[in-house]
Protein backbone atom coordinates (compact mmCIF):
# COMPACT_ATOMS: atom_id res chain seq x y z
CA UNK A 1 0.00 0.00 0.00
CA UNK A 2 2.71 2.25 0.73
CA UNK A 3 4.28 1.33 -2.70
CA UNK A 4 1.25 2.54 -4.38
CA UNK A 5 0.48 5.54 -2.96
CA UNK A 6 4.62 6.46 -3.69
CA UNK A 7 3.99 5.70 -7.16
CA UNK A 8 0.69 7.82 -7.17
CA UNK A 9 2.79 11.16 -6.30
CA UNK A 10 5.22 10.41 -8.10
CA UNK A 11 2.67 10.29 -11.31
CA UNK A 12 0.67 12.89 -9.95
CA UNK A 13 2.77 15.78 -8.82
CA UNK A 14 4.41 16.35 -12.42
CA UNK A 15 0.58 16.75 -13.37
CA UNK A 16 0.28 19.24 -10.48
CA UNK A 17 3.18 21.41 -11.18
CA UNK A 18 2.23 21.50 -14.81
CA UNK A 19 -1.31 22.61 -13.95
CA UNK A 20 -0.17 25.24 -11.75
CA UNK A 21 2.42 27.12 -14.04
CA UNK A 22 0.00 27.03 -16.70
CA UNK A 23 -2.54 28.65 -14.50
CA UNK A 24 0.07 31.56 -13.35
CA UNK A 25 1.28 31.88 -16.92
CA UNK A 26 -2.41 32.38 -18.01
CA UNK A 27 -3.35 35.30 -15.12
CA UNK A 28 -0.16 36.79 -16.11
CA UNK A 29 -1.30 37.23 -19.70
CA UNK A 30 -4.47 38.56 -18.44
CA UNK A 31 -2.35 41.21 -16.13
CA UNK A 32 -0.11 42.18 -18.66
CA UNK A 33 -0.03 46.09 -18.35
CA UNK A 34 -1.40 46.47 -14.39
CA UNK A 35 0.34 47.61 -11.51
CA UNK A 36 -0.39 47.14 -8.06
CA UNK A 37 -1.29 50.40 -6.32
CA UNK A 38 -0.99 48.21 -2.44
CA UNK A 39 1.84 46.47 -1.25
CA UNK A 40 -0.64 44.22 0.81
CA UNK A 41 1.54 45.00 3.62
CA UNK A 42 1.18 49.15 4.56
CA UNK A 43 -0.06 52.44 3.37
CA UNK A 44 2.69 53.62 1.13
CA UNK A 45 1.29 55.84 -1.30
CA UNK A 46 -2.17 56.00 0.49
CA UNK A 47 -3.16 58.68 3.21
CA UNK A 48 -6.12 59.14 5.07
CA UNK A 49 -7.35 59.27 9.15
CA UNK A 50 -5.89 56.66 10.68
CA UNK A 51 -8.61 56.67 13.07
CA UNK A 52 -10.55 54.58 10.12
CA UNK A 53 -7.87 53.07 7.93
CA UNK A 54 -5.77 50.03 8.56
CA UNK A 55 -4.26 47.13 6.76
CA UNK A 56 -4.93 44.01 8.16
CA UNK A 57 -4.36 40.10 6.94
CA UNK A 58 -2.70 41.65 3.70
CA UNK A 59 -6.08 43.42 3.02
CA UNK A 60 -6.97 47.56 3.64
CA UNK A 61 -9.13 47.82 6.05
CA UNK A 62 -11.75 50.72 6.47
CA UNK A 63 -14.16 50.16 9.92
CA UNK A 64 -16.37 52.41 11.86
CA UNK A 65 -16.88 51.81 15.64
CA UNK A 66 -19.46 52.51 17.97
CA UNK A 67 -16.84 54.82 19.19
CA UNK A 68 -15.55 56.58 16.63
CA UNK A 69 -18.82 57.51 13.95
CA UNK A 70 -18.37 59.27 11.83
CA UNK A 71 -19.92 63.06 11.25
CA UNK A 72 -18.90 62.90 7.46
CA UNK A 73 -17.52 60.48 4.79
CA UNK A 74 -14.10 60.12 4.64
CA UNK A 75 -11.43 58.36 2.37
CA UNK A 76 -8.21 57.16 1.98
CA UNK A 77 -6.75 58.70 -0.73
CA UNK A 78 -3.92 57.31 -3.04
CA UNK A 79 -1.37 59.88 -3.42
CA UNK A 80 1.17 58.94 -5.95
CA UNK A 81 -1.27 59.50 -9.06
CA UNK A 82 -4.19 61.24 -10.62
CA UNK A 83 -4.94 59.09 -13.45
CA UNK A 84 -6.69 59.78 -16.54
CA UNK A 85 -7.64 56.83 -18.75
CA UNK A 86 -7.20 53.29 -17.16
CA UNK A 87 -8.13 50.40 -15.59
CA UNK A 88 -8.49 49.62 -11.72
CA UNK A 89 -9.24 45.96 -11.05
CA UNK A 90 -9.61 44.91 -7.63
CA UNK A 91 -11.38 42.75 -4.63
CA UNK A 92 -13.73 43.95 -1.84
CA UNK A 93 -15.65 42.74 1.21
CA UNK A 94 -17.87 44.32 3.16
CA UNK A 95 -20.14 43.87 6.09
CA UNK A 96 -24.25 43.87 5.81
CA UNK A 97 -24.69 47.55 7.00
CA UNK A 98 -21.62 48.49 5.28
CA UNK A 99 -21.70 51.50 2.75
CA UNK A 100 -18.60 52.13 0.99
CA UNK A 101 -17.29 52.65 -2.91
CA UNK A 102 -14.08 53.24 -5.35
CA UNK A 103 -13.70 57.11 -6.17
CA UNK A 104 -11.78 58.16 -8.81
CA UNK A 105 -10.95 61.21 -11.40
CA UNK A 106 -11.68 63.10 -8.12
CA UNK A 107 -10.45 65.99 -6.06
CA UNK A 108 -9.67 66.04 -2.43
CA UNK A 109 -11.73 69.08 -0.71
CA UNK A 110 -8.56 71.42 0.47
CA UNK A 111 -8.36 73.02 2.66
CA UNK A 112 -11.83 72.82 4.45
CA UNK A 113 -12.46 69.17 3.94
CA UNK A 114 -9.63 66.88 4.14
CA UNK A 115 -9.70 63.27 3.08
CA UNK A 116 -13.24 64.40 1.53
CA UNK A 117 -13.91 63.56 -1.96
CA UNK A 118 -15.62 64.73 -4.98
CA UNK A 119 -15.82 62.87 -8.45
CA UNK A 120 -16.97 59.88 -10.07
CA UNK A 121 -17.65 56.40 -7.55
CA UNK A 122 -18.28 52.95 -8.00
CA UNK A 123 -20.29 52.29 -5.45
CA UNK A 124 -20.20 49.60 -2.81
CA UNK A 125 -22.74 48.54 -0.27
CA UNK A 126 -23.25 45.42 2.22
CA UNK A 127 -27.28 45.53 1.25
CA UNK A 128 -26.27 45.05 -2.48
CA UNK A 129 -28.84 48.03 -3.37
CA UNK A 130 -26.52 50.04 -4.99
CA UNK A 131 -23.12 48.18 -5.54
CA UNK A 132 -22.02 48.71 -9.46
CA UNK A 133 -23.78 51.66 -9.89
CA UNK A 134 -22.18 54.98 -10.77
CA UNK A 135 -22.41 58.00 -8.24
CA UNK A 136 -20.87 61.08 -8.31
CA UNK A 137 -19.72 61.83 -4.36
CA UNK A 138 -20.62 65.61 -3.84
CA UNK A 139 -21.77 66.46 -7.05
CA UNK A 140 -24.40 65.23 -9.77
CA UNK A 141 -25.69 62.22 -7.68
CA UNK A 142 -26.67 59.12 -8.90
CA UNK A 143 -25.34 59.67 -12.92
CA UNK A 144 -26.44 55.50 -13.66
CA UNK A 145 -28.32 53.12 -11.57
CA UNK A 146 -27.45 49.42 -11.56
CA UNK A 147 -28.31 48.02 -15.09
CA UNK A 148 -28.33 51.51 -16.98
CA UNK A 149 -26.28 52.53 -19.79
CA UNK A 150 -26.79 56.56 -19.35
CA UNK A 151 -25.59 59.42 -21.34
CA UNK A 152 -24.98 62.26 -19.38
CA UNK A 153 -26.38 65.56 -21.30
CA UNK A 154 -23.99 68.31 -22.30
CA UNK A 155 -24.49 71.90 -20.06
CA UNK A 156 -23.79 75.35 -20.58
CA UNK A 157 -20.19 75.79 -20.23
CA UNK A 158 -20.54 79.23 -18.46
CA UNK A 159 -23.22 77.74 -15.86
CA UNK A 160 -21.79 76.94 -12.40
CA UNK A 161 -22.26 74.31 -9.83
CA UNK A 162 -24.51 75.94 -7.84
CA UNK A 163 -27.13 76.78 -10.94
CA UNK A 164 -26.87 73.24 -12.08
CA UNK A 165 -28.71 71.97 -8.31
CA UNK A 166 -31.72 72.21 -9.87
CA UNK A 167 -31.42 68.76 -11.81
CA UNK A 168 -30.18 66.87 -8.47
CA UNK A 169 -33.32 65.12 -7.26
CA UNK A 170 -34.10 62.71 -4.91
CA UNK A 171 -30.34 61.58 -5.35
CA UNK A 172 -30.67 61.09 -8.86
CA UNK A 173 -29.00 63.13 -11.73
CA UNK A 174 -32.57 64.22 -14.19
CA UNK A 175 -30.34 66.07 -16.90
CA UNK A 176 -29.19 62.51 -17.96
CA UNK A 177 -30.67 59.87 -20.79
CA UNK A 178 -30.99 56.29 -20.13
CA UNK A 179 -30.56 54.17 -23.55
CA UNK A 180 -30.22 50.85 -22.80
CA UNK A 181 -31.29 48.90 -19.91
CA UNK A 182 -28.29 45.95 -19.43
CA UNK A 183 -30.68 43.81 -17.45
CA UNK A 184 -32.92 43.73 -14.70
CA UNK A 185 -31.62 45.89 -11.37
CA UNK A 186 -32.13 42.37 -9.04
CA UNK A 187 -30.99 39.87 -11.65
CA UNK A 188 -27.56 42.15 -11.59
CA UNK A 189 -28.42 41.59 -8.04
CA UNK A 190 -27.47 37.97 -8.21
CA UNK A 191 -23.98 38.14 -9.47
CA UNK A 192 -22.58 40.32 -6.53
CA UNK A 193 -21.91 38.15 -3.27
CA UNK A 194 -22.79 39.03 0.33
CA UNK A 195 -20.58 39.28 3.22
CA UNK A 196 -18.15 37.90 0.88
CA UNK A 197 -14.95 39.04 -1.81
CA UNK A 198 -15.90 40.55 -5.00
CA UNK A 199 -14.44 41.69 -7.75
CA UNK A 200 -14.52 45.44 -9.04
CA UNK A 201 -13.44 46.35 -12.83
CA UNK A 202 -13.66 50.32 -13.19
CA UNK A 203 -12.80 51.20 -17.00
CA UNK A 204 -12.80 54.72 -17.58
CA UNK A 205 -11.66 56.20 -21.50
CA UNK A 206 -12.42 59.29 -22.48
CA UNK A 207 -15.62 60.78 -21.32
CA UNK A 208 -17.14 56.77 -20.74
CA UNK A 209 -17.08 55.19 -17.42
CA UNK A 210 -17.79 51.65 -17.08
CA UNK A 211 -18.16 49.40 -13.91
CA UNK A 212 -18.42 45.98 -13.60
CA UNK A 213 -18.50 43.36 -10.67
CA UNK A 214 -17.41 39.46 -11.31
CA UNK A 215 -16.99 40.46 -14.71
CA UNK A 216 -20.15 41.50 -15.10
CA UNK A 217 -21.27 44.54 -16.87
CA UNK A 218 -23.58 46.89 -14.30
CA UNK A 219 -23.04 50.48 -16.05
CA UNK A 220 -22.23 52.21 -18.39
CA UNK A 221 -21.75 56.11 -18.59
CA UNK A 222 -21.19 58.21 -21.15
CA UNK A 223 -20.84 62.07 -19.71
CA UNK A 224 -21.15 64.57 -21.81
CA UNK A 225 -21.32 67.11 -19.44
CA UNK A 226 -17.94 69.64 -19.69
CA UNK A 227 -18.94 71.51 -16.78
CA UNK A 228 -19.21 68.83 -13.87
CA UNK A 229 -17.18 65.49 -15.21
CA UNK A 230 -13.55 65.30 -14.99
CA UNK A 231 -10.94 63.83 -17.08
CA UNK A 232 -8.26 63.19 -14.28
CA UNK A 233 -7.82 63.13 -10.38
CA UNK A 234 -7.31 60.85 -7.41
CA UNK A 235 -8.52 57.81 -6.50
CA UNK A 236 -9.51 57.11 -3.17
CA UNK A 237 -11.83 53.96 -1.02
CA UNK A 238 -14.37 55.79 1.00
CA UNK A 239 -16.10 54.43 5.02
CA UNK A 240 -19.47 56.22 4.77
CA UNK A 241 -21.31 58.27 7.51
CA UNK A 242 -23.72 55.41 9.25
CA UNK A 243 -23.43 52.66 12.05
CA UNK A 244 -20.49 51.00 12.70
CA UNK A 245 -19.43 48.61 9.47
CA UNK A 246 -16.17 47.65 8.45
CA UNK A 247 -14.83 47.00 4.37
CA UNK A 248 -12.02 45.29 2.88
CA UNK A 249 -10.01 45.82 -0.18
CA UNK A 250 -7.28 43.32 -1.56
CA UNK A 251 -5.58 43.08 -5.00
CA UNK A 252 -5.90 46.20 -6.34
CA UNK A 253 -4.25 47.31 -9.47
CA UNK A 254 -4.02 49.61 -12.50
CA UNK A 255 -3.12 49.59 -15.81
CA UNK A 256 -2.94 53.30 -17.49
CA UNK A 257 -4.69 53.29 -21.07
CA UNK A 258 -2.83 56.52 -22.64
Amino acid sequence: MPNRNLRFLVLFLPLLTFFISTNAQTDFKLEKGFKKIFNGKNLNGWEGDSLYWRVEDGSIVGEITADKLLKRNTFLIYRNQAPSDFELIGEFKITAKGNSGINYRSEELLPDLPFAMRGYQADIDGANQYTGQNYEERGRSTLAYRGEVSTITEQNPTATRESLRSFSKGNNWTARVVTEKLADAETLKSKIKSDDWNEIHIIAKGNRLQHYVNGTLMCDVTDMDVVNGRTSGYIGVQVHVGPPMKVAYRNIRIKNLK
